[in-house]
């Protein structure tokens, strides 16, 4: 079965995620082929739209498929999830996250990267990090307080707390919000607008607009980096999963 469908329709191009058994979830192999697909883009291509089938729109790394003694390939890995926040921030296309269901950990990162969130009534975001022991490590410390202010970002980065459809658009995480059964019809429309649009004129807004915020996204990076990796040596972080996989909450001890 193909886990990441590339349609590309009257200009727009459509990135799906299809890995029902684990909601969405990413491995390296699908993260790489997802970054080729942002890189490797047609002139043809106007709007990228970034979306999840099965009712999510991606829950991040698939710990399943994830081996926690490998700290080698960890860092590896890191390399490629940070290349794909790159190629969705640094698309010179509109691009439009569709969170239809669940968006957590990456997927929520993955989401924030895109310069629009349009999303149906069953949407839910998390930085679902700490609950493994972890912090955000695909640019959502850069990403998130630029969206929704420092103080809300830290509220959501240090509880894990999930946000719904209803929330998200009150703080300002989503731009759009439609009825589930309406909402690919909608994104659809969105796109298609974008899509008859002036390309020149979208890459210099979008260029414009990086240029004049504060900071650096690959130092943002680095320092995430640098601190998940050392978290992904944890006894928390090994709590975490195994609490994620036995279905409990997890303990942790701090060390």
């Amino acid at each position: 079965m193909t886990e990441l469908h590339v349609d590309d329709v009257d200009g727009v191009r459509t990135i799906a995620l299809d890995r029902p058994e684990s909601r969405n979830g990413l491995t390296v192999d699908i993260v790489i082929a997802y970054a080729r697909a942002l890189r490797e883009l047609p002139d043809a291509i106007r709007v990228v739209v970034l979306a999840g089938r099965n009712g999510a729109f991606c829950t991040g790394l698939d710990l399943k498929a994830f081996d926690r003694d490998r700290v080698a390939d960890a860092r590896s890995g890191m390399r490629e999830f940070h290349a794909l926040t790159r190629a969705v921030h640094g698309c010179d296309r509109p691009t439009i996250a569709a969170v239809d269901g669940v968006a957590a950990g990456f997927g929520c990162d993955l989401a924030l990267a895109c310069d629009i969130r349009v999303i149906s009534d069953r949407a839910v975001f998390g930085e679902l990090f700490v609950r493994r022991g972890l912090m955000p490590d695909g640019g959502g410390t850069w990403l998130l307080p630029r969206i929704i202010g420092v103080g809300r970002a830290l509220d959501l980065m240090l509880t894990g707390d999930l946000v719904d459809a209803a929330e998200a658009m009150r703080i300002g995480l989503a731009t759009r919000r439609f009825p589930t059964e309406e909402h690919a019809a909608r994104v659809a429309e969105l796109a298609a607008k974008l899509a008859k649009g002036p390309p020149l004129a979208y890459r210099a807004i979008k260029r414009a607009v990086h240029a004049n915020q504060f900071g650096d996204l690959d130092a943002a990076l680095a320092a995430e980096a640098a601190g998940q990796l050392e978290l992904l040596a944890s006894d928390d972080f090994d709590e975490g999963v195994t609490a994620f996989l036995q279905k409990r909450e997890p303990k942790f001890q701090g060390r």
